[in-house]
């Protein structure tokens, strides 16, 4: 199990990677109801500017959706679990797919959540999700529908798990295979990374920080690669404030 967190000196090195629902803010029952109030704009805004620009969101959600919760902030951010990237110098890198197959595969799903009172379908754009938070009995149900349509969808597409949600999105691309683009990358080349995440999605950023000697957390219970944890999203932004006001001070322990 992960032990607790470590107080180290050279906290002025890091370049934070921040997952956004379960680890920056609390879940809801549905994404779209998610809000982040001033005090977590405040924080990340602080933090950012501690850091010297080395703070990345990396999320599940589509960059437009990550850039209208946190507005009007706007970061480097990973969204669809890396299937999109702005980078700092604010390009955009993205998948180019076939659209007509996916526009198919979501009128399915969508038809398939109306049928199973519980079931939430999210077009997310480039990945299609079905959450069933709201009816967790219905998680072979959910994860049946996505599996037969991914299977028309063909190769190129593959099934994400989460928490309570199972997602169709373009293969190749993860949480751990952004924080390494990210890494090629100033202001985030050269430091240390710190990866705070709480999903089964998180696991890939896990495993690459700790091939590169960061840190990596996570956000709760259960199994998990992370060598630390927090035990919630309080937990996280109460940690997060201290990490803000040792980079202030000069890197000293928070």
């Amino acid at each position: 199990m992960p032990g607790p967190l470590p107080r180290p000196r050279a906290s002025g090195t890091w370049a934070f990677f921040l997952d956004i629902d379960g680890t920056l803010i609390e879940h809801a029952e549905r994404p779209d109801a998610v809000r982040a109030d001033p005090a977590v704009l405040q924080l990340l805004a602080g933090l950012r500017a501690a850091a010297g620009g080395a703070l990345a969101l990396i999320s599940g959600r589509p960059v437009a959706a990550i850039d209208s919760l946190f507005s009007p902030l706007r970061f480097p951010v990973a969204g669809l679990h890396g299937v999109e990237r702005r980078d700092a110098l604010g390009k955009l890198h993205s998948h180019s797919i076939a659209e007509k197959p996916l526009r198919r595969a979501a009128g399915r799903l969508a038809a398939s959540a109306t049928r199973h009172a519980g079931l939430i379908f999210e077009d997310k754009g480039l990945a299609l999700a079905l959450h069933y938070r709201q009816a967790p009995q219905l998680e072979e149900v959910a994860h049946g529908i996505a599996a037969s349509v991914a299977v028309e969808l063909g190769d190129g597409f593959e099934l994400q798990r989460g928490k309570m949600v199972i997602e169709i999105k373009p293969g190749g691309r993860d949480k751990g295979v952004a924080i390494e683009d990210f890494l090629r990358e100033v202001p985030f080349h050269g430091r240390t990374p710190v990866f705070v995440g709480d999903d089964l999605t998180d696991e890939y950023g896990f495993s690459v920080v700790n091939r590169l000697g960061g840190y990596s957390i996570k956000v709760g219970a259960g199994e998990t690669a992370a060598r630390w944890r927090l035990a919630d999203a309080a937990s996280v932004r109460g940690w997060l404030v201290q990490c803000a006001a040792a980079l202030r001070a000069g890197g000293s322990e928070p």
